[in-house]
């Protein structure tokens, strides 16, 4: 499959996914005429609009996970490289 076909399908995935979420209701024949309007299958309607709700309220959760501790350490090194990262950059493009 080319890269513009993966691409437009990827879109009409991406337009479809915030169209249910943006609150349009997915009824049977509404579903129909979001599949027809994107150029996808009913059936993926259905299952994206399954996915969101069993997957939507782990946005929110933590899961009683902590907050992630931050290294100071690797914030230095990261820091450091990105340094490097942009000098190399300003000198490569003969700026």
């Amino acid at each position: 499959m080319p890269d513009s076909e993966v691409s437009t399908t990827a879109a009409k995935h991406s337009r479809l996914k915030s169209s249910i979420i943006s609150g349009e209701q997915v009824s049977p024949n509404n579903a129909a005429e979001l599949a027809r309007r994107f150029g996808v299958h009913p059936t993926l309607i259905h299952q994206r609009k399954r996915t969101l709700l069993e997957g939507a309220s782990g946005v929110f959760e933590r899961d009683g996970r902590e907050k992630p501790e931050i290294v100071e350490e690797q914030v230095k090194e990261l820091d450091a490289k990105i340094g490097e990262l942009a000098v190399a950059n300003f000198f490569w493009s003969g700026s």
